[in-house]
C-alpha cells in the first residue's frame, strides 16, 4: 500500500486570504493524521504566499506521521529544512513566482548540485527525493546524485487521463521500473485526485507515496475531509 502524504498549502493559503489563523495549519495536519493520513507535505516558498517558514517549525512537533518539506533548495530553504529535520526533502526546482510546480528535475545538467545538497541534507539524517519527469536519462541522472526516491511529477498524466487517454501511464510505468532496478524509492505528486489515483498506483510498481493536496482540499469541501481521506486510502491499497 502506498502511504497517502497530504499537502496542506491550501489550507495556508485559505488562512493568508483573510488574515489571522482561521482555518489552522497545525490543527489540520492534525486532525488529517489523526484521520488516517500516513504524511504531511508542505512547500514553503520564499514569498510565504501560502505555507509560511514558521508554520514549518510549528508542526514539527505535531506531526507523528511522516514529515515531508518540499521546496527549491535556495540557502534559506535549506537553512529551514536543517533546522526542522523533517522525515524527508523533496527537491524540487520551481521558480520563486511559480503558481506551482511545472518541471522535474534536469538531473544530468546539475548533477553536481544536487550531489552537494543531497549530501548535505543525508548527513544530517534526512530522507532525500527529487522532483522529476518520466523521462529514463533523467531517472538515471537521478541515481547518480545519490538520492534516496524520487517524486515523479504526474501532471501529464493526470491531464491525458482526464481526457480518456489512458496511455500516458506508459512513461510512468517505465520510469518506475527503472527506478526500482536502480533501488530508488519512488513518490509521486501533482494532479493526482479520487478520479485518478487507483488507475495511476495498480500501474506504478513499488509505489511508495503519493503527495495530495489541491484536489484533496477540493474534495473535501463537498465530501468532508475525514471522508476524503479514507477514500484515498481505500483506492491506495
Amino acid at each position: 500500500m502506498a502511504k497517502l502524504s497530504v499537502n496542506i498549502n491550501k489550507i495556508a493559503t485559505l488562512r493568508n486570504s483573510r488574515g489571522g489563523d482561521v482555518p489552522n495549519v497545525v490543527q489540520f495536519a492534525k486532525d488529517v493524521q489523526r484521520f488516517g493520513a500516513e504524511g504531511i507535505t508542505i512547500h514553503p516558498r520564499p514569498d510565504e504566499r501560502h505555507i509560511r517558514y514558521q508554520d514549518a517549525r510549528d508542526l514539527k512537533p505535531e506531526v507523528y506521521t511522516e514529515y515531508n518539506i518540499e521546496g527549491n533548495p535556495i540557502q534559506s530553504f535549506m537553512d529551514l529544512v536543517l533546522e526542522v529535520k523533517p522525515t524527508q526533502v523533496t527537491l524540487v526546482p520551481d521558480a520563486e513566482d511559480a503558481i506551482t510546480s511545472n518541471a522535474g528535475w534536469d538531473t544530468v545538467k546539475h548533477k553536481d548540485f544536487l550531489v552537494d545538497v543531497i549530501t548535505e541534507f543525508k548527513n544530517n539524517g534526512i530522507r532525500t527525493s527529487i522532483f522529476v519527469d518520466p523521462v529514463l536519462q533523467q531517472i538515471e541522472g537521478a541515481k547518480a546524485t545519490g538520492t534516496d526516491r524520487i517524486e515523479l511529477y504526474t501532471e501529464g498524466f493526470a491531464h491525458q487521463y482526464g481526457l480518456g487517454n489512458k496511455n500516458s501511464i506508459k512513461a510512468y510505468t517505465e520510469s518506475a521500473v527503472l527506478a526500482n532496478s536502480l533501488d530508488l524509492g519512488i513518490n509521486a505528486g501533482h494532479d493526482l485526485s479520487l478520479e485518478n489515483i487507483k488507475f495511476f498506483k495498480e500501474n506504478i510498481p513499488g509505489l511508495l507515496e503519493v503527495s495530495i493536496g489541491h484536489a484533496l482540499v477540493a474534495e473535501s469541501l463537498y465530501l468532508g475531509v475525514e471522508n476524503v481521506v479514507q477514500m484515498y486510502l481505500q483506492k491506495l491499497k
